[in-house]
């Protein structure tokens, strides 16, 4: 594929903030195979970037890692941040960044498909951590047609009773 993945234009940082559940991902090295209970809080910051809290637990036990989002080109209006994070307790030496793009938001922020030029990360998050098979099954569409290979795609565990703050 020559061209890159569509990203949404005029994101709202301030309505894209809160909690979002991992609904599904394509595994990445920066995150547990076999997490449950995925989720990632955007908090929008005074100077128009967020900070990140992205948490998982592993067999009973939290992961969780911190770092900041912002516009890779501020003057742009597409959805394509820059994320950094601070220290990963998988690679506790070097400060992990890449590219967040969002490529789908429904009109409600309610879900959200992000991944990034490459196509070798990609994420379906909601704010509920339960959502519609039809709606799942939609998300997945737009992925492919965006050029993903979705075989990889692995529905993230959430159980009924999200873990307390």
């Amino acid at each position: 594929l020559d061209s890159e993945p569509t990203v949404v234009k005029g994101l709202d940082l301030k309505r894209y903030a809160g909690r979002w559940y991992e609904i599904a991902s394509l595994p990445t090295f920066f995150l547990p195979k076999d997490g449950e209970d995925t989720r990632a809080t955007y908090t929008l910051k005074d100077d128009g970037t967020l900070d990140v809290l992205n948490e998982s637990w592993v067999k009973g036990k939290r992961i969780f890692i911190k770092g900041n989002a912002y516009k890779a080109d501020p003057k742009s209006d597409e959805a394509k941040l820059k994320l950094k994070f601070f220290v990963s307790p998988f690679f506790p030496i070097f400060p992990l960044d890449g590219d967040y793009w969002v490529l789908y938001l429904d009109a409600d922020y309610q879900y959200a498909i992000v991944g990034e030029p490459s196509r070798t990360s990609l994420f379906i998050l909601s704010r509920q951590s339960h959502i519609d098979d039809k709606i799942y099954n939609q998300l997945v569409q737009k992925a492919v047609d965006e050029g993903y290979d979705v075989s990889k795609l692995r529905k993230t565990p959430q159980s009924n009773t999200p873990p307390p703050q």
